[in-house]
C-alpha cells in the first residue's frame, strides 16, 4: 500500500479540519514497512544509517532509530536532533564539505563514531581542534573515486566536485596517518549518486567502493575499522519509473557484502539511506482555494506550493514531471480532465502539478502529493512571500500528532529588528541630516 493512495485508510479531512492546511502527514506505519523490507532482507553486517537531510523532524528519526537504524548528519542542528531522537553518538557520522569550527567541536565533544572529512584543509583543522582538546579524533575520509557509474540521477563522484578528496590526490599521500597526530584514520566513505533505481548499479557502485577502500587502507597504512558505501537508493515518482526490487537488489549485493565481510570481519559497513525510507511516508496535503478556467485550461490554486515543496517544480528538468498526485477527500471520483495544480506564490513557477488527471474540482478539495517525506520543506524556501513554515503531522498507531508547529506571522517578524530611526514613535522615517551621502 502507497501511503495517501486510494487504499490508505486515514481520514484526511479530519486531518484538515484538526490542524489547518497546507500539512505534510508522515505516516509510521509506512516508514516501518519501508525500513523492514529491507532490513529484513539485507546481509546483517551491513547497517542503515537514516540520513537527516532528506527529513530532520525528531519524530521521524526517532520512528526510524526505534527501528534499529543509526543516523547520518550534516550539520549542528542535525546532530543535536539525532541525539534528541535518542541515537547514541557511536552510532552517527558526520558529513558535509564545509563543517564550521563549533560543528566539529561538537562531534569531538559528543564523540561522534567517526567525522567524515572532505579536504586536507578539513584534515587540518580536525587534527589542529582535536589536539588542543588532547584528543585524538576519529576520522573517516571522503573519496571522491575516479571511477563513475551510470545510472544515478545525480552524480556525485567520478568528476571535479566539492565533495570529498580525490582518490589519485589519498594514493600519492602514503603517509597521510602520520601527518596529523590528532587523528586517527578509521576508513573511507563513498557517496556515488542519488536516486538509483538500477539495482545493478547498486551493487557495481558497492563492488568498486569495496575494492578501493582496501587499496587506500593497504596504500596509506590505516585500519578499516569502516566503510561507507553511500547509498543513493531511489523511489520512484514519475511515469515510467519502477521502485527498486529489494529481492532482486539483495541478491545480488548480499554476496558481494559477504565476501567483503568474511575478509575484513571487524570492519564496520554502513549504507546511508534518507529518500528510500521517508519519501513513501509522507503526504503533502493542500485545499482547494479557487478553480478557474484560463484559454481553456483548468486550474486549481490551492493554499499550498513549491515554497513547501519544491522538489515538485521539477528544478533541473527540461520537461515538468509531476509528483504522483489525488484527490483525498474524495478519492473513487473518477478522473474526468486535466487540471493544473497550483499554489499562493506571485510566480508562474508555483506549478505543483501540470495536466493532472483529476475529477471536477471545486474549493475545499483536499489535494495530496504523495511520496513528499523526502526533501519537502527543509530543501524549500519556506520564507518566500513570507509564507513560513507549514505544520507537521506522524500517524502514530492510528492516532495524528502534531509534531511541528505551522509558522505565525509572529513568529517570522519575531526575529526582525525594525531600527530605532525608522520606528513609528520615531516618525516612521529616518530625518534627512541623519542620512549620509553615498561616496563619490
Amino acid at each position: 500500500m502507497t501511503f495517501g493512495s486510494e487504499a490508505s485508510d486515514v481520514d484526511f479531512g479530519k486531518l484538515a479540519a484538526t490542524f489547518g492546511t497546507p500539512l505534510y502527514v508522515y505516516d509510521a506505519d509506512a516508514l516501518t514497512w519501508q525500513y523492514q523490507g529491507l532490513r529484513e532482507s539485507l546481509h546483517p553486517s551491513l547497517e542503515i544509517f537514516f540520513s537527516l537531510k532528506s527529513n530532520p523532524n525528531v519524530s521521524v528519526c526517532a520512528v526510524l532509530h526505534a527501528l534499529g537504524a543509526r543516523a547520518e548528519v550534516s550539520s549542528l542542528t542535525e546532530l543535536l536532533t539525532a541525539l534528541r531522537a535518542g541515537v547514541d553518538p557511536d552510532n552517527i557520522i558526520f558529513l558535509g564539505p564545509g563543517k564550521s569550527r563549533a560543528e566539529i567541536s561538537a562531534c569531538l565533544a559528543e564523540g561522534v563514531h567517526a567525522i567524515v572529512c572532505e579536504s586536507f584543509g578539513e584534515l587540518g583543522r580536525i587534527n589542529e581542534m582535536a589536539l588542543d582538546r588532547g584528543q585524538v579524533a576519529r576520522v573517516a575520509l571522503r573519496v571522491n573515486p575516479a571511477f563513475a557509474v551510470k545510472g544515478s540521477r545525480l552524480t556525485m563522484g567520478g568528476r571535479p566536485r566539492q565533495f570529498g578528496i580525490d582518490e589519485a590526490e589519498l594514493l600519492a599521500r602514503p603517509d597521510l596517518g602520520e601527518e596529523y597526530p590528532g587523528v586517527r584514520l578509521t576508513g573511507i566513505h563513498v557517496y556515488m549518486g542519488t536516486r538509483i533505481l538500477d539495482e545493478n548499479v547498486v551493487v557495481e557502485n558497492t563492488r568498486r567502493i569495496l575494492d578501493l577502500a582496501e587499496r587506500l587502507s593497504a596504500r596509506i597504512g590505516f585500519p578499516l575499522e569502516m566503510v561507507d558505501i553511500g547509498g543513493g537508493l531511489g523511489v520512484a515518482y514519475f511515469d515510467g519509473e519502477r521502485d527498486l526490487d529489494v529481492r532482486a537488489l539483495t541478491e545480488q549485493l548480499n554476496p558481494v557484502i559477504e565476501k567483503f565481510h568474511a575478509a575484513h570481519p571487524n570492519t564496520r559497513m554502513i549504507m546511508e539511506l534518507g529518500r528510500y525510507l521517508s519519501a513513501p511516508a509522507g503526504v503533502y496535503l493542500a485545499q482547494v482555494l479557487y478553480t478557474k478556467e484560463s484559454m481553456g485550461e483548468h486550474f486549481a490554486i490551492t493554499d499550498g506550493g513549491t515554497h513547501h515543496h519544491m522538489a515538485a517544480v521539477g528544478t533541473g528538468s527540461f520537461v515538468k514531471r509531476n509528483f504522483p498526485i489525488r484527490l483525498l477527500n474524495r478519492p473513487t471520483t473518477d478522473a474526468t480532465e486535466p487540471w493544473q495544480v497550483t499554489g499562493p506564490l506571485c510566480t508562474p513557477n508555483d506549478t505543483l502539478g501540470k495536466n493532472v488527471p483529476l475529477p471536477a474540482l471545486r474549493p475545499g478539495d483536499l489535494i495530496g502529493v504523495l511520496r513528499s517525506g523526502a526533501y519537502g520543506p527543509t530543501a524549500s524556501p519556506v520564507q518566500f512571500l513570507s509564507h513560513g513554515y507549514p505544520a507537521e503531522v506522524l500517524i502514530w498507531e492510528g492516532s495524528a500528532h502534531l509534531v511541528r508547529e505551522r509558522d505565525r506571522p509572529e513568529d517570522l517578524l519575531g526575529r526582525q529588528r525594525l531600527h530605532p530611526a525608522l520606528s513609528p514613535e520615531a516618525g516612521g522615517r529616518a530625518m534627512a541630516s541623519d542620512v549620509r551621502p553615498a561616496p563619490a
